[in-house]
Order: C-alpha cells, then structure tokens, then sequence
C-alpha cells in the first residue's frame, strides 16, 4: 500500500536513540535543550519551548497569554480538532469561521470580521497543508481590533515566516508530519517574557527541572503558578536532531512532487482541481484535492485502495463533530462544508518518486472517470 504520509527513520535516529539510553539520562535535559536552539535557529528565533505535542504547545500559549473563561478564540472549522480543543481547555469559546474559496481553503478574514464581538481575543490561523495565511493582511486585522495572533503551524515546519504572525506558533512532530519525533511540538514566540511563562508552566509550573537540580547545589524548587505536564524527553529531542538536518532537503522535495502533481493532474484530469492556484509560501505538508461533484468520494477512494493507493480526508469540519454540533447548534459555514465533502489526500512525502506520482496521477484520472461515466449512464 503507497501510503498518504510515512516517516523517514534510519541508522542515524538509531544511534541517536542508542546514545541517549547509554547516557541514562531519559527525561527532560540536554538533548532536549540542544533541539530547541536549533529549532529556534532555523526559524530565526531567539530560543523556543519543546513540549509533547502541538495540542499543548497550542494550549500553553492560550493559557500563558491568559485567554480564559468568557472570551472568544476565532478558529477555522477546516483543521484537526485540537485547534479547538485547545480553547476550551483554558474555558473560553471557539467561533468558528468559514474558509475563503474552495482554491484557498484557509480562514476567511471578511468571514472573520464578521463574527468578531467585544468578547473577541483571540484568532488562530491554521496554516492548512502548510500553505502560510497572509501575514500583513491578518496583522492589521488583529492590530485594529486589539486581537492576538496565534500560529497553528503543524503543518509548515522549516519556513522562517512562521512564527512571526503575532503572539506565538504552535508546532507538530507527529508521526505524519514534515519531520518527526513521533509525538512532539514545540512552541515559537518572540516576546521573551511570554516564552519563559509557557516554558515554566510546560512543567507543571516549577521553577527548576529535574536536570537543573541535578547540577545545583540544591534540590529545592518553588511552584509559582498552575502548569501542566507538557515536556519532551531526550529520545525523542534525539530523534528531532536527526530529522532537523533533513528537514529543508525534505521540504524541498515535497514541492518538487507537488508541482509534477498539479501538472499532470491539469493535464489527465482537469475536472480535479489543486487548491492553492496563485503561488503561496508552503512546506507543502499534504497534497489535497477537490474532486468534481459529479464523483462519488467513496467510489473513488475504493478504485485507489484497489490500485494499492492510500487516500484520507483533511478535514471532517470540527463544527459537525457530534462535541461540537452539541455545544454550538445551527453553525453554519457553506465554503467550509462544500470543500470537506469533495476533499481528498493524495500520497505526499519525500520517498515517493515522480514514476509514484505518475501512477497516482492516472490512478485519479480513472477514478473520477469511471464517475463521470457512471453518472451518464445513470
């Protein structure tokens, strides 16, 4: 089976892993202090935070910019749950907010502005399949409203411009991400003051870590303010090391299969459309399309799968989750809903090659043919 996203894991994450267990040390220290100064490096950032997923790095910076009950978070319904979870872990409340087209399925600043109220605090822009929002255009929006900006960056590692949007970015190394550390993220912000508070409370609120008291001359700590439970340990900061030097080398043979993607599919199946027409800054995470309305998705799914092609759906729309329909009844967001319902991930990471995607190609083609077929006969 070609899948739609597999991690590239090797000797080098081995002898990092083999390294960290002859130390003895496993838990938060040095490895993990060494991936967040290079991390940070490669985004141009001062330092960054390392925690144990994207869903805590987005909760730390709601809580640490003190985002709490009666506030409201804008937050695209086009994204994984956790960007929404993570809002109502500190008490406050998503509005959802429809996408722009189904060519630029990101948050509609217009759709935006609309659904602003006085209880507004907050936007968090999802950089869907790791093509960047527009920075200046949200800038102003928030500056004009007193909002703080907040980067779900899971799916754009590696691009200099995350990060630098407003308050704080939150990043994934999930198994099927750009790069890996198998369950990971990180936090970028570039107010030093609000990165120390996310990183204090990362561990449970406590002044020093447990590596820090084992080179002092004390182990006393203090605890001055609530935290959680949110570090990375040294296997997996070992194993981001690894990935962190292949990264840009990755990114960039991502974008090479997606413009032979779009190629070929404008030319065997142009009634399948590639969102993101207009060039756009990417990390080029997932390869989705949108498939005519003519097709049936499933049909076309089970041809692929038959064809030995993995295929998935980014995103079902968080607001017809059943959580979410029964908190917030009668949302409606029609530009959201009409591109969940025709979206489709094609195979996308760097061990595919162009013969691979010529296949998926034609694969597709087929597919949605044999739909349109269907349809006439019908």
């Amino acid at each position: 089976m070609l899948l739609v996203s597999a991690p590239i894991l090797g000797v080098p994450e081995k002898a990092a892993l083999s390294k960290v267990i002859d130390s003895g040390w496993l838990t938060m220290g040095e490895q993990v202090r060494a991936f967040e100064e290079a991390f940070a490096h490669m985004h141009g950032a001062e330092d960054c935070v390392a925690v144990n997923s994207c869903t805590a790095a987005l909760h730390l910076i709601l809580h640490a910019l003190g985002i709490g009950p009666g506030d409201e978070v804008l937050v695209p319904s086009m994204t994984f749950v956790a960007t929404a979870n993570a809002v109502l872990y500190v008490g406050a409340t998503p509005v959802f907010v429809d996408i722009e087209s189904a060519d630029v399925p990101l948050m509609s600043i217009v759709e935006a502005e609309a659904r602003c109220t006085a209880r507004t605090k907050a936007v968090i822009l999802v950089h869907f399949a790791g093509y960047l929002a527009n920075r200046e255009e949200w800038q102003k929006f928030a500056r004009a409203r007193g909002l703080q900006i907040i980067e779900d960056a899971a799916h754009a590692p590696g691009l200099k411009e995350v990060g630098t949007f407003g308050a704080a970015a939150a990043f994934s190394f999930y198994g099927n991400k750009n790069m890996t550390t198998a369950e990971g993220g990180a936090v970028i912000a570039r107010d030093p003051k609000l990165l120390e508070t996310i990183r204090q409370a990362r561990g449970h609120g406590m002044t020093t870590g447990t590596h820090q008291r084992l080179n002092s001359r004390t182990p006393q700590y203090d605890v001055t303010m609530l935290g959680f439970n949110y570090r990375m340990d040294e296997m997996r900061a070992a194993i981001g090391l690894v990935q962190l030097q292949n990264l840009q080398e990755w990114n960039e043979i991502r974008r090479i299969l997606v413009m032979l993607y779009r190629r070929l599919i404008a030319k065997h199946c142009p009634a399948v459309t590639v969102p993101f027409h207009e060039p756009r800054t990417s990390a080029y995470h997932i390869m989705p399309v949108l498939l005519p309305r003519y097709a049936d998705r499933q049909d076309v799914i089970d041809e692929l799968r038959r064809q030995g092609i993995q295929t998935t759906i980014h995103y079902p729309p968080v607001h017809q989750m059943t959580l979410y329909r029964e908190l917030f009844p009668g949302t409606y967001l029609p530009r959201t809903e009409d591109f969940a319902q025709r979206e489709l991930t094609v195979p996308l990471h760097p061990q595919i090659t162009a013969p691979v995607v010529e296949s998926v190609a034609a694969a597709l083609a087929t597919a949605v043919h044999s739909c349109a077929q269907a349809g006439t006969a019908a």
